[in-house]
């Protein structure tokens, strides 16, 4: 049996709270769900005069062995995800975002953003891109596994933007 809902407990008024801190998470490959959160998170950036954070994570563990025990190719990897974070930062400076922090890990992507990132940046909102991956001929991903790690686990609002 369906109990009603009480009135009262929807009674509101209407507030603007716009989030200070937004945190969004951008890909090494530049996916187009990625690209698409960093937009969001660029105008919803401007439009509340918020920190911007931009995180990037460099996912070490799909290096080949040889991959690892070169402290050269670690150190050009750290580099191009530096420079790319900072081309993203360029572009949320351009498009008025005053206050931007660049910010980079190592690991698996959900994993590293909810354990170092989101404690050290202090976001009021996280904000991803997913896309949607094919299991079978039938059945498909709708959200993917470090979209979804990363809602279930985040202290804080996650917001995750489709293609």
């Amino acid at each position: 049996m369906k109990m009603a809902i009480d009135e009262k407990a929807l009674d509101f008024e209407i507030s603007e709270k716009p989030f200070k801190r937004i945190l969004v998470a951008v890909d090494e490959d530049d996916s187009d769900s990625s690209i698409r959160a960093f937009q969001f998170a660029v105008t919803m950036a401007k439009r509340n005069q918020a920190v911007l954070g931009i995180v990037s994570v460099l996912e070490l563990q799909d290096l080949n062995v040889f991959e690892t025990l070169s402290p050269e190719k670690i150190n050009k990897l750290r580099q191009n995800l530096a420079n790319d974070v900072n081309v993203y930062a360029r572009q949320a400076q351009k498009h008025g975002v005053a206050e931007i922090v660049q910010l980079t890990a190592e690991g698996r992507p959900g994993a590293a953003i909810i354990g170092e990132v989101i404690p050290e940046f202090k976001p009021d909102i996280l904000i991803c891109g997913s896309k949607s991956k094919p299991v079978n001929s039938r059945q498909r991903i709708f959200i993917g596994s470090q979209a979804s790690y990363m809602a279930q686990n985040a202290p804080c609002s996650v917001l995750v933007i489709r293609k």
